[in-house]
């Protein structure tokens, strides 16, 4: 008597077939400090995604070195998992990471996997994948850079104006405002309402955590995460991640510029990123060079800042913005790996030591400090106004060296200096409190035709806030918002700020 069991029993028996696969696997023969090497796996190829099958569960890797007789692996999970004789298969795919616009506002590692406690970033399905290495965009993609990035800081939007598509590094010993700069960057976006608000995506590379964490309570209280993306590799995380962060952030980026979008990517930084792959290169017996770091360790950051471009029109019109930063060792420029990127990079801004001790925040060295794409990338009303200032701080500068050792100056050269210390002073600004490019604009119009000459040299920065304060309360619509709507400093508009500075001076004369 046969039964409903029975019956579906015999009918899934008659239905097997037996099917033979065969699969390339590799074997485990060497594991420690976060590498593995594996004897077989002989068609795996350069930065294809393994998998290992340990006691406790899949661990992954990426093959990094393909020798004749073994397969060098970067293990992204914990590797003391992984024991000697484990099998280890293909996942499948190259290196990548999961993309969307659920990423802004969130706290990613490297490999896209939430750390805000935020809970699941995608939709079950959901995801979509870049890889993290890429070819840049070729030459016939591209188009000039020619569109505005403001920091909100005087110093730099006026003397060292970032465009979009551009890498500008930022560099300078420790401690002396890298970081700021780039935050204030971030904040400052959402402050040019004249163009489209880049996605900002900032990669923490061997931080502290308390740091980083400091970081996006800081963005989050300026309203800034609303359109960021924050990479953390924390000095705690093991060297692939932070080897792989600056890649993973670079993924992300192009998938918002393919979109048509602009994505601002900030490197914290590059130099603990060359470290990690320095580290990477020596357990896998890569041969050192120079400073004990690999051959191609130029290779590394060259592809990595050649994906940040200003596409054409035809292509969709995005851009990727780069601003890394390198941390100098006493100011040594010259080492190896801050000439490097130098070369590879628009230009840069060099903060300075002893301008930061002597106070001067930021401690920018505007005759040190480049932008590669110049005015180009300025709207007119800075133009207008920068070119005297840039012209201005060059003398002083000059004749400040020489002024030390005279004992009697001619008046001429008494201006001069008088002029430079008012230009230096109107320069300096407070972190967190980035500027409008309109505001600035007037601020450097004012130092630079004399209105804040006779002002005693410690309140110069007070005076610019006073300027500022009283132009808006009696000429907001017919100066700063006439400036931000055109981006010009008409004739008209430049007849009404000359008479609001001079009713300001006499004001300050009473």
């Amino acid at each position: 008597m046969s039964s409903p069991i029975i019956d579906n029993l015999k009918s899934e028996i008659g239905g097997y077939k037996r099917e033979a696969r065969a699969q390339k696997i590799g074997k485990v023969t060497e594991v420690g400090d976060g590498i593995a090497r594996l004897s077989g796996l002989s068609d795996v190829s350069m930065q294809e995604m393994v998998e290992f099958e340990t006691a406790s569960g899949k661990v992954s890797g990426v093959a990094f070195n393909l020798e004749e007789d073994s397969v060098g692996v970067i293990v992204l999970g914990d590797y003391k998992k992984i024991k000697e004789g484990d099998i280890v298969t293909h996942a499948g795919r190259v290196l990548s990471v999961p993309v969307g616009d659920e990423l802004i506002g969130r706290v990613v590692d490297p490999l896209g996997n939430p750390l805000d406690g935020k809970g699941p970033i995608f939709k079950a399905g959901a995801k979509e994948f870049y890889p993290t290495e890429k070819v840049a965009p070729s030459v016939i993609a591209r188009s000039p850079v020619n569109t505005p990035i403001h920091t909100g800081i005087k110093a730099i939007d006026s003397m060292i104006p970032i465009g979009r598509g551009q890498r500008e590094l930022i560099i300078g010993d420790r401690q002396v405002g890298k970081t700021s700069i780039a935050i204030d960057t971030i904040i400052n976006q959402k402050n040019d309402t004249r163009y489209q608000t880049p996605i900002c995506i900032y990669v923490a590379i061997g931080q502290k955590e308390s740091k980083i964490a400091k970081i996006i309570a800081t963005l989050e209280a300026a309203g800034a995460m609303k359109y960021t993306i924050v990479v953390s590799a924390p000095s705690s995380s093991p060297t692939s991640m932070r080897y792989l962060a600056p890649y993973s952030a670079t993924a992300i980026g192009e998938y918002f510029m393919d979109k048509g979008k602009d994505a601002l990517v900030i490197y914290d930084d590059l130099s603990k990123q060359a470290i990690a792959y320095r580290e990477i290169s020596l357990l896998l017996r890569r041969p050192p060079s120079r400073e004990a770091y690999p051959g191609d360790i130029f290779y590394l950051h060259s592809r990595l800042l050649e994906r940040s471009a200003k596409l054409s029109k035809e292509n969709g019109g995005g851009s990727l913005t780069s601003l890394p930063i390198i941390e100098t060792q006493l100011g040594d420029v010259a080492a190896y790996i801050p000439t490097n990127v130098i070369s590879i990079t628009d230009g840069q801004i060099y903060l300075e030591s002893e301008l930061f001790n002597q106070g001067m925040r930021p401690a920018v060295n505007a005759g040190l400090s480049v932008s590669r794409v110049g005015s180009a990338a300025q709207t007119k009303a800075m133009k207008k106004v920068a070119g005297k200032l840039r012209l201005e701080l060059a003398q002083y500068r000059e004749l400040a060296a020489f002024s030390q050792f005279a004992s009697e100056l001619d008046e001429s050269t008494q201006k001069t200096l008088a002029r430079g210390k008012v230009l230096t002073e109107c320069l300096k600004q407070d972190e967190l409190v980035p500027i409008p490019f309109e505001k600035q604009a007037v601020l450097i119009y004012a130092a630079t035709n004399g209105y804040l000459d006779k002002v005693p040299a410690e309140k110069i920065v007070d005076a610019g806030i006073a300027v500022i304060d009283y132009l808006e309360k009696m000429h907001k619509e017919k100066i700063f918002e006439a400036i931000k709507k055109s981006g010009e400093m008409s004739d008209d508009t430049l007849k009404i700020l000359k008479a609001g500075l001079e009713d300001w001076v006499k004001m300050q004369n009473k």
